[in-house]
Formats: structure tokens, sequence, C-alpha cells
């Protein structure tokens, strides 16, 4: 007897909001992103995904004199992908913070429970990504664990350079392409 995994629509997505850069812009964001996971059925730890889109929502608003922050998300490739792009030309840094310390820890979280995060320059100031891989066996925009959010793969990568099939606001689809740029019916 044969037993085939389920299989996810060979689709990629692609959604791009733009938000005003007010008080209610992180509540706004999480929204987005567990609408987006719900929505395309993504194996994620929904929890991870809403804070460290939060976190790095929250960066931007607060290192960023602009009106306005985009927020990209994407699944492609067995990847949740967040974007937050700003005006801002001031790179990120993770901050060396005391253990008691109020402030200071939002990258380091998002480095510590994120697949591969990073950072790069656009026309208009930069974006701040992070990436989570699909988790096999996860029910689809569920946390795992005791319910603390705090479950990840260990450390993870970091890039200043933009990825190669990196979305920029001119070339982010906002409806699903009918193919997988890699021609081998990569999953979504």
């Amino acid at each position: 007897m044969n037993t085939m995994a389920p299989t996810r629509p060979t689709q990629l997505y692609g959604r791009r909001v733009r938000l005003s850069t007010g008080p209610a812009a992180a509540a706004e964001a999480r929204g987005q992103v567990r609408a987006v996971i719900c929505d395309w059925d993504i194996p994620v730890d929904l929890d991870v995904a809403v804070l460290l889109t939060s976190e790095l929502v929250t960066n931007a608003i607060l290192h960023d004199a602009g009106q306005n922050i985009t927020l990209a998300v994407r699944c492609s490739r067995g990847h949740l992908r967040v974007d937050v792009y700003d005006t801002s030309c001031l790179m990120p840094v993770v901050m060396d913070v005391p253990a008691d310390a109020e402030a200071g820890r939002g990258l380091m979280l998002v480095a510590t429970l994120s697949d591969e995060w990073g950072f790069f320059r656009t026309p208009a100031g930069k974006a701040v990504y992070f990436t989570l891989a699909f988790q096999p066996g996860l029910g689809e925009g569920e946390g795992e664990g005791d319910g603390d959010g705090l479950q990840g793969s260990g450390v993870g990568t970091v890039s200043g350079e933009p990825p190669g099939d990196s979305p920029s606001p001119l070339n982010m689809a906002a409806v699903p392409a009918t193919r997988s740029p890699r021609g081998d019916g990569a999953q979504c």
C-alpha cells in the first residue's frame, strides 16, 4: 500500500500592505500575518510569526520618521517570509543589553527564533526580513509547545545582502502566481 503525504498548492503566494506608522500599525501587521498563515494553510508556528512581525514593525516605527511602512508577506519554497520596508537609511543592529534592560531585545528575538533574518537597502530606505521554515507535522497556522510561542529552530542566520529572490515593493505580486519559479513543483 502506498501512502502519500498531503500536498500543498503549487503556487507562490504574496501579500503587500501599506501601513500607517501610528499606534495601531503593529496590531494591524500581526493581524495581516495571522490571516495569511491561516488562509494559506502555512505550517509554521503562528505565535512566533506574529511575535517576530510585531518586533520588525515596532522597530520600523521607532527608528523611522516616515508616515508609512510596507509589510510584505510571501510563502514559497517551504518558507514563510516577512519583510518590513521603511524609509530609514539606518541599518539594524542586534544590541547586547543587560538581562534587566526594558528594551533592546527585539532583534535578538528575531535572530533566535527565525530560520534566517537580514536586511538590505532599498531605493527608499531599507527592508528587514525574517523567514520561518515549514514544520512538517505542525497543524496549519498552529503554534507548538506549551503556548508560549518561544520555541524556534535555534539561532537563525543573518544577512546584510538581499537574497536573489527577495521581493521588492516593485516586484512583489499581490496575487498568487501560477507556478513556482524553480519549475520543480515546489509547494507552498
